[in-house]
Parts: C-alpha cells; sequence; structure tokens
C-alpha cells in the first residue's frame, strides 16, 4: 500500500531498476531533472542540498524547516522509508524538499555538473569489513566531486568511530579534498542549529553514550 501511495505523490522521484536506469514521478510518468531539478520541480533557484542515505528523511525535514532559503533532496533506496519522510514533508506543508530513491552509485545520472550545492551524509551504515561500500570511499567522493558546485560543503555525521576514522584517513590522502571541521565529539561545546538535529537513531546512539563525530569538507 505505501508502494502504491507513494507512486501518487509529487515530491517522489523513482529510479525502479539499476540496470535500466531512469526516473519517473507521480504516475510513474518519466522525467529527466538532470541540471533541472530547480527548473521542473522547486521552480526557484534556491540552492540544492542533498542528504544522502537519508532513511526517513528526518534530517533533511529538519534542515528544511530550518532554512527555508534552500532546497533539500533526500536520496535513498528504501522505498518504505522514503514514504514516510514524503509523507511527513507533505502534513508539514514544507514544498523545498524532495525524495530520490535510487541507488547512491548513480547520482550521476539524476544530478548535472555543479547543481549540487552541499551535502549531508548522516549516521550511514558503516559497512564494518567493506569499505569500499562506504558512503565516503573514494569511489563515491569522484562521484560527489562531478555534481557538487566550486566550494561546496560535504559533510558526515556518524556514531561510528571506525567510519569516522576511515573517512579522515581517506580525506587527508586526497590532494583535491580540504578539511574545514574535525570534531570527534560534537556535543561536547554547543553546536550550530544544522547540527543540532537529533534523529531517531541518533537518540538512541547519545542514550548509549556514544561520541557524534562530524567532518566537514570541500574539493579544490
Amino acid at each position: 500500500m505505501k508502494f502504491a501511495e507513494m507512486r501518487t505523490f509529487s515530491n517522489v522521484f523513482q529510479n525502479y531498476d539499476p540496470r535500466n536506469p531512469k526516473l519517473v514521478g507521480a504516475m510513474d510518468k518519466e522525467i529527466d531533472l538532470k541540471g533541472k531539478w530547480n527548473e521542473l520541480h522547486f521552480k526557484n533557484n534556491k540552492p540544492i542540498v542533498l542528504e544522502l542515505a537519508c532513511g526517513r528523511g528526518e534530517y533533511s525535514l529538519g534542515l528544511a524547516s530550518l532554512f527555508p532559503e534552500k532546497n533539500y533532496i533526500g536520496v535513498d533506496i528504501k522505498g518504505a522509508r522514503l514514504w514516510r519522510g514524503a509523507v511527513n514533508a507533505q502534513e508539514a506543508q514544507l514544498d523545498n524538499i524532495a525524495f530520490l530513491r535510487t541507488r547512491i552509485e548513480q547520482l550521476e545520472l539524476f544530478f548535472g555538473s555543479n547543481e549540487v550545492n552541499e551535502i549531508w551524509i548522516t549516521f550511514p551504515d558503516p559497512f564494518l569489513g567493506k569499505e569500499n561500500r562506504r558512503l565516503t570511499a573514494n569511489g563515491f567522493l569522484d562521484k560527489y566531486k562531478n555534481i557538487v558546485t566550486k566550494d561546496a560543503k560535504v559533510q558526515l555525521k556518524t556514531d561510528s568511530r571506525e567510519l569516522y576514522d576511515f573517512t579522515k584517513e581517506v580525506l587527508e590522502n586526497r590532494t583535491d579534498i580540504k578539511i574545514l571541521i574535525d570534531n570527534p565529539d560534537i556535543y561536547q561545546a554547543e553546536v550550530n542549529p544544522s547540527l543540532n538535529i537529533k534523529t531517531y537513531y541518533e537518540k538512541m546512539h547519545l542514550a548509549k553514550g556514544k561520541k557524534i563525530t562530524f567532518i566537514q569538507f570541500v574539493f579544490i
């Protein structure tokens, strides 16, 4: 029922088959949004911000509420999770947020060069033992570089010390990246509003005494 309902949503776009990638919107109408998200969907020129592996879109929704001057797109492959985010966005009457169901490996098929102004990666799967699948592995970073604008900030917020350490090492070994913020415990001091959004899982991590880390970087 959720999948059928999501097919009617104007704020959800889906790539059903990664072997035959194409984007469809409401009622499975095919649409080409690459390089045209602002023109065809948001119908404004606000900066575009992606949240990768957004789950139910809690962080994207929080950011969209805090910063109406930006457009947000939550990206995930799990349709049932996106359904919840899309419903919550409609109930909150947020018109500056959309959801894209696709594999993150195929981002370049749906976003043009210099189209994305900012990227958030919030509490992704750390893929312990599968480093190449981590969203801050070099293969993914190369894809992000091809769609972001100059000086676009890419941000990782995670409770996984393994992912944090891995990301820091990867970034420090690249000559085309500059780390702007490296914080192994964001709540040791007052944090800015964009970092203070707490998802369901972050609250669980904090209740267990885990530290929340944050890295922000740009391509140079």
